[in-house]
């Protein structure tokens, strides 16, 4: 018997200083059994940090190849962004950049190693996708305090990130990354 997904309550205290956005955030994020802690992490890092009107996280989950993990959408359903999170290959990125006006990707993977597989084939509109790398200390410490039901207050000045998870505050850069030219 398949192993089923494990839900999440964040209960989230977003300041974001740098786009404006002030919101206190219910979510509850279902973790699939094949899903890493850091990938968890980043993945509700990057809702957060995306937060706008019209943002869901897909219907499939980590199961739905086909779909972002994360979309915003305009009230007709029209794709507005595509949000992944990790490593995805330069096919996807491609395809994510043909579907929806604005891509972004949220990771913790090695700049040189995203850049390799971004210039590996044609990815289109390339220099147009807006790739934020997490700190992997700043990830690690949000996992090493990760609970089903978790309060977190969430503050973005300047690039960097401020979280106090569970009484412990953990702080790290958010970094853009360049892909490298189209």
């Amino acid at each position: 018997m398949a192993l089923g997904a494990t839900m999440y309550h964040f209960r989230v205290t977003l300041s974001d200083v740098d786009r404006t956005v002030y919101e206190n955030l219910d979510l509850r994020v279902a973790r699939h059994p094949s899903e890493s802690g850091r990938y968890l992490v980043t993945r509700t890092l990057a809702y957060c940090l995306s937060f706008e009107e019209g943002i869901a996280f897909s219907k499939g989950g980590l199961s739905s190849t086909d779909d972002p993990p994360i979309s915003i959408r305009d009230p007709t359903g029209l794709l507005l962004a595509w949000i992944d999170v990790g490593s995805p290959s330069a096919e996807r990125l491609h395809k994510a950049a043909k579907a929806a006006k604005r891509v972004a990707l949220y990771t913790h993977v090695d700049p040189a190693t995203l850049r390799r597989e971004m210039l590996s084939q044609p990815v289109h509109r390339r220099s147009e996708i807006e790739v934020y790398r997490f700190e992997p200390a700043l990830l690690e410490g949000v996992q090493s305090v990760l609970d089903r039901s978790i309060d977190l207050e969430l503050v973005r000045s300047d690039g960097r990130l401020y979280l106090t998870v569970q009484g412990n505050v953990i702080e790290g850069d958010l970094l853009r990354v360049d892909l490298g030219s189209s």
